[in-house]
């Protein structure tokens, strides 16, 4: 399954999120630098495709479907998007090889910016996982939004991480999120199934997202895992026992989510004695994501004291 939000051709949720950028769109009032701030995994991207699409389509033989909320997949702007050869588009995520967005790839984007545009459409600059920005190409990314080019248009998406201030301000910021059930919702529209029959229920927290479960199928699939027999101490235990976190890093952030939901689940007033230790792993969780510690020690810890214990 492709899940690149690019692909995406329909909007399943945050409809109200998308026709308020619609009316304000249509009205030419719309703003020139947007933030969509939200858990990673929620369809911001995708709903900043849909929206990109609407705006650039409008004029073509196969605009966007409004009515639906859907990208028509024989439009000349989502082809040229696919193709990566899209004039009025310009995408900055974390490459490949990378570890954060670095000042080049701000200084190849105001290159292109300066570049006349061929045609009066609007242009896009669509700045994905905007936590990765070190501070140079931040800098530089300021004084291209305090001055942007005429009919330049921002869009950066936040994964609920910390944004240094002087960035936040310049843009008008849009909350984006998910109920648990309207998570469940799209996985299984996108699945055409329900995820019940392929994920155990006691796998998913409040904060699930679309994003983490797709990851957990794809995991269950790479790795053999049976999701749907496993309970989450189960589930804990075969991740450590196994190394998966060693063999695929993605699934870290997940990992760090399940042990903060085993102890949400089982600490109560007859067992409060697991509270101290909560703490004490929330923590270290912390530490480990700030200082770039080893996550090997935190979870061969958390197997002897907690799942041993």
């Amino acid at each position: 399954m492709n899940l690149d939000p690019s692909t995406q051709i329909n909007l399943f949720e945050h409809k109200e999120i998308f026709n308020q950028l619609y009316k304000l769109s249509k009205k030419d009032i719309l703003p020139n630098k947007i933030l969509l701030s939200g858990e990673k995994g929620i369809g911001k991207s995708t709903l900043a495709y849909h929206l990109i699409n609407f705006i650039l389509s409008e004029n073509e033989e196969h605009p966007y479907d409004y009515e639906n909320k859907k990208i028509n997949s024989e439009n000349k702007s989502y082809k040229l998007i696919q193709n990566k050869s899209n004039p009025n588009f310009y995408l900055i995520d974390v490459q490949e090889d990378k570890k954060n967005i670095d000042i080049n790839q701000i200084r190849e984007l105001i290159i292109n910016l300066n570049k006349s545009s061929f045609n009066k459409k609007k242009r896009f600059v669509l700045i994905d996982n905007i936590e990765f920005l070190n501070i140079n190409a931040i800098n530089a990314l300021l004084k291209v939004l305090e001055e942007p080019n005429e009919n330049i248009n921002f869009i950066l998406i936040n994964n609920n991480k910390s944004v240094l201030p002087t960035l936040k301000s310049r843009c008008l910021n849009f909350k984006v999120f998910l109920t648990k059930d309207q998570s469940i919702r799209i996985v299984n529209q996108l699945l055409n199934d329900d995820i019940n029959t392929i994920i155990n229920y006691s796998l998913f927290d409040y904060y699930i997202t679309p994003g983490k479960l797709l990851k957990l199928i794809r995991l269950s699939d790479e790795y053999n895992l049976d999701f749907v027999n496993f309970d989450l101490k189960t589930t804990l235990k075969t991740i450590i026992k196994d190394k998966i976190y060693k063999k695929d890093k993605s699934i870290i952030e997940i990992f760090y989510s399940f042990i903060e939901l085993y102890f949400r689940t089982n600490i109560s007033y007859k067992n409060i004695s697991l509270l101290k230790p909560y703490h004490h792993f929330l923590k270290k969780i912390n530490n480990t994501k700030i200082y770039n510690l080893d996550e090997e020690t935190l979870f061969m810890e958390f197997e002897d004291k907690i799942l041993n214990g």
